[in-house]
């Protein structure tokens, strides 16, 4: 057999690498290496000699001839210390006697205004040796040395001898000591390498089985191909990055001074009623610290001209990405040494500043005054105070923003980096324009005088757009079309994307998240709708479909039969996993449905004697059957503590409604139960709280989902799988074709507008009162139309508004006419009280749900994801609203027999219609015909292709398709209530 590399030569082979080409000093680890306290002792004093001459003299006239063991022994003492670490004393040196401090390394200065600074970081001594014993028992391959301090270990293994990184991971686990000094935890070696020619994985703490490896790869492929793994390359090995670039000197010098940190996390034991306290040491990730080089670099180059989307998956790590980048960020210079950003803004959507994200901005450095986490004693006022003085990382809520519009003064010399955790929820119009106008490098809005309304108009349409004073950093796992628009980049494509790209699939692939999609299954619920009344009152289809499906949802029987499933499901297939502690989440579609299900769950565990509790958790107060409800009231402690509480073994199943559905990471949570409709964004940011790794468990997650289809969950993943890409773009004159169709209605006039503007822009004490009166008359010429037309006219309403807002912030735009009607009609809508529904209608009494049935339907196991990396913008066009069509209450309960069995059977009406239905939205000559025809024309296509249709899904269901394709009348009957949903649907699929 011919043996093309052996693991000794690929050795070799690394060593030349960093001796020739990266300036390391190759040394002997039989003569040089210290085991007993991980150092070369010659390369430590040779630094200090060269470095800091002056303090070693006054230290050899105290400790005399004992000074060098003095020396090595108080390194070794600190690093070793429960309260120090390796990384402390490398970053911040030593002080042996009082007065006289010792620096073991020199980070390279941000300038060279310094030279004896300059000087003294180029003196650093960087040196590797092989084969190092670091006891009698253990010997590594590779060690790096900084001035003398052991900071890495490798243990290389060669694929063409049959071996790879897995082999070198075994070994770290089986065959080293985690005591042995070289390898102990924050006081040994940094990081600790798994390495073969294909791919690289790391740890930072070893403890034997149990150690948990992270991968260290650049990721394979690109756009949609990417994943785990590295490049290939021809002419050089997969993993060549690591001597190219993360093992440069000036590389590891900024790993260590600007992103290793330790992480401390504390956590109350309910049982002990102790605080527990835990220790990380933070080493970064790959695509970690390639996002935050490049945009450093690009930042450096474009200073705050631009803003950034950073599309990283959940699993990222992004709490600490965006540690990193605000604490790069707010001391970057640019090329002629000026501060770029004065202040460094990091906002979240959650109500309470995420105490994660509070932590790791906090442990990187604790420099006084350097951060202000605005928490909940915290006002608007304490915001502004810290915006307007030299702090420059301020940790906030977004809520805080549209309050402190007023209260900032004199910010226009100013610069901000803002980072916005979960960019797809925070940059919500109204939101982000409270945070530029605050932030903008215009005067404050508010002056003594009296502007002109004109220059008031054109000063908030200028601070609507991009500030030049301000560069956002947007981070999202699921960036939506908008987000994408603000803040992505044009491709050479001409689409828009993510300045940074961390897929799910990498994510997956590499085992940070678990693909929740491999373990689905639906069911679907049959039900008959009964008319337990005499008479036949004219309702509104969709109104009454709603009320009826919300009707049989909160349904005793309904309720009942699914808590079974739930929880029996629960007790045989998921509470033994994580060795007895996995945890279940029940996801309701309503408040009432949690409360219902909460109580529920507690009868049947009763009944059957199990020993499981479940907590529930919804925001306010429920009003049910005359009793008022509230989270804390129902579970019997504060709605703080609830998250905690969900933690302990105690509780095992979460029913929500509304809430933890984001932002929630509880790694034992191991299936999903879905009683609501998800759609989009929400369907992944839902589902992916399951997708959290429980080491050193092997987590299997379930998801049962009575509510959805799972090819709609699955596509809703699809374009978050890889890279996510805009296609088209906003149109400007959109806005004026809205506004021809608002004015068709006749609502208001030219004068009505620029009197609302006038006195909302005036001192007039008495212009609340004057716009109410004006806003009154166009609310009853208003009601002057009825139903459709007047649903439709509020849609065209706040269409105009929302895209308005979109596009003042992503384009150039700018007509003080428009800006003055979105003025006005914001105020309206406002005015109008949207929300209100109207007279509305009961059903309670007059109708009756009956023979529920929970059947199972589908589980897919392994299913493969296909990515479809394309979103769209809203246009227009998507305002429009079809005309409510009017049904006899009988009619209404046909048709949703019809659809849930009763009419035929219930496969029949369920499966088989729905399946005749997707045959007809993949048919390429209906899509042509809806693409190019009125929904008149198109019905005649329609019908004249529903025999072929039948005939394309006879195989699923021989007997019932058989009976349509006799029956003319049935057939079209049938099949025509899908006539319309198809038009639409094929209409607008571009």
């Amino acid at each position: 057999m011919h043996e093309i590399l052996s693991e000794r030569e690929y050795q070799a082979f690394i060593l030349e690498q960093l001796r020739d080409e990266n300036g390391f000093i190759i040394r002997n680890a039989k003569t040089d290496f210290d085991r007993t306290v991980a150092m070369d002792r010659k390369m430590l004093f040779a630094f200090l000699e060269d470095t800091q001459p002056d303090e070693l003299d006054a230290l050899r006239k105290i400790y005399k001839e004992r000074t060098e063991e003095t020396i090595v022994n108080y390194i070794n003492q600190k690093v070793t210390s429960k309260k120090d670490s390796l990384i402390s004393v490398l970053k911040h040196g030593i002080e042996p006697t009082t007065g006289i401090v010792l620096k073991l390394m020199y980070d390279k200065p941000a300038s060279k205004l310094n030279p004896d600074l300059y000087a003294k970081y180029q003196k650093n001594r960087f040196s590797v040796m092989e084969e190092v014993w670091a006891s009698d028992d253990e010997r590594v391959d590779v060690v790096i040395f900084l001035n003398g301090l052991a900071i890495m270990t490798f243990e290389l293994k060669c694929n063409y001898q049959g071996q790879s990184y897995a082999d070198a991971i075994y070994q770290y686990r089986k065959d080293r000591n985690p005591k042995t000094r070289l390898f102990l935890f924050k006081a040994g070696a940094l990081v600790n390498f798994a390495m073969d020619l294909t791919e690289v994985h790391m740890t930072t703490k070893l403890a034997k089985d149990t150690t948990y490896f992270l991968p260290f790869n650049k990721g394979n492929g690109e756009g949609v191909q990417a994943g785990k793994g590295n490049p290939v390359y021809e002419d050089k090995y997969s993993v060549s990055y690591m001597w190219e670039d993360i093992l440069q000197k000036d590389t590891i010098l900024e790993i260590i001074n600007k992103f290793i940190f330790v992480e401390v996390s504390e956590k109350f034991n309910e049982a002990t009623c102790k605080k527990e306290t835990r220790e990380n040491l933070i080493f970064p990730r790959y695509h970690q610290l390639d996002a935050v080089r490049k945009l450093l670099a690009d930042v450096k180059v474009n200073g705050s001209a631009l803003n950034y989307l950073i599309q990283h998956s959940a699993g990222s790590g992004k709490t600490n990405s965006i540690a990193w980048l605000s604490h790069r960020l707010a001391s970057l210079h640019d090329d002629a040494d000026n501060i770029i950003f004065n202040h460094v803004i990091i906002m979240t959507d959650r109500v309470v500043v995420d105490r994660q994200l509070q932590s790791a901005v906090r442990a990187i450095d604790h420099k006084s005054g350097l951060i202000r986490v605005m928490d909940d004693s915290c006002t608007s006022a304490d915001l502004a105070s810290a915006l307007s003085q030299n702090t420059k990382i301020i940790v906030t809520t977004i809520q805080k923003f549209p309050f402190i519009v007023d209260e900032v003064k004199n910010l226009k010399e100013q610069r901000f980096a803002v980072i916005i955790d979960e960019a797809h929820s925070s940059t919500a119009g109204k939101n982000i324009a409270a945070v530029t106008k605050a932030l903008g490098s215009k005067e404050a809005l508010d002056t003594e005088e009296e502007r002109d309304m004109e220059d008031a108009i054109a000063e908030e349409i200028e601070l609507n757009g991009k500030q030049a004073n301000v560069s956002m950093f947007a981070f999202t796992a699921t960036p939506k079309a908008n987000t994408l628009k603000k803040f992505g980049r044009l491709n050479p494509q001409g689409m828009y994307e993510a300045f940074h790209i961390y897929s799910m699939k990498q994510a997956i692939e590499e085992g940070f998240i678990l693909d929740v999609l491999q373990n689905y299954t639906t069911y679907d619920t049959f039900y008959k709708i009964n008319k337990i009344i005499e008479d036949d009152p004219e309702l509104k289809t969709a109104e009454a479909k709603r009320k009826i499906a919300r009707y049989a949802a909160l349904h005793e029987t309904n309720i009942a039969q699914r808590i079974e499933i739930i929880i029996e499901h629960f007790r045989t297939s998921v509470m033994d996993g994580l060795d007895g502690t996995a945890k279940a989440m029940v996801v309701t579609g309503s408040r009432p449905e949690a409360v219902k299900y909460k109580q529920a769950f507690d009868r049947y565990i009763q009944r059957k004697g199990y020993d499981m509790k479940a907590l529930v958790a919804f925001s306010g107060k429920v009003k049910l059957d005359g009793d008022e409800y509230t989270e804390s009231g129902i579970n019997g402690f504060a709605e703080q503590k609830t998250r905690d509480k969900f933690d302990t073994p105690e509780y095992r199943v979460m029913i929500v409604a509304n809430k933890y559905q984001t932002g929630f990471d509880q790694k034992r949570l191991c299936a999903m139960y879905i009683l609501k409709k998800l759609r989009g964004v929400a369907a992944v940011q839902t589902l992916s709280r399951l997708n959290r790794i429980c080491p050193p468990y092997k987590k299997k997650t379930f998801i049962l989902d009575f509510v959805n289809d799972y090819e709609d969950i699955k596509k809703a993943f699809s374009v978050y799988y890889t890279v996510t890409f805009l296609s088209n773009s906003i149109r400007p004159e959109a806005i004026y074709e809205l506004e021809a169709k608002i004015d068709a209605y006749g609502i208001f006039d030219t004068e009505d507008v620029e009197k609302v503007n006038t006195l909302l822009y005036s001192k007039d004490s008495h212009r609340k009162t004057r716009i109410a009166s004006i806003l009154y008359k166009v609310q009853k010429r208003m009601e002057h139309y009825k139903d459709d037309e007047h649903r439709k006219l509020m849609k065209l309403l706040k269409g105009f508004v929302k895209y308005y807002e979109f596009l003042i912030q992503v384009t150039s735009f700018e007509d003080h006419a428009i800006h003055e009607k979105y003025t006005f009609i914001d105020c309206l809508l406002a005015f109008v009280n949207i929300r209100h529904s109207g007279g509305g209608f009961d059903l309670r009494g007059k109708v009756k749900a009956t023979d529920f049935v929970q059947k199972l339907n589908t589980t897919y196991v392994k299913e493969t994801i296909v990515p479809y990396p394309v979103v769209t913008l809203p246009v227009p066009d998507d305002i429009n609203v079809s005309p409510e069509t009017y049904k006899k209450l009988s009619q209404i309960i046909e048709e949703i027999n019809s659809r849930t069995g009763n009419s035929f059977d219930n496969d029949v009406a369920v499966k088989s219609m729905l399946q005749l239905r997707d045959i007809m939205l993949k048919s390429d000559d209906l899509k042509a015909s809806a693409q190019n025809n009125t929904a008149a024309n198109f019905e005649i296509s329609f019908f004249n292709r529903l025999d072929d249709i039948l005939v394309e899904g006879y195989e699923h269901n021989q007997d019932f398709f058989s009976l349509l394709l006799r029956d003319e009348e049935l057939k079209r009957y049938s099949m025509g209530i899908f006539a319309d949903e198809v038009y639409r649907t094929l209409r607008t699929d571009q």
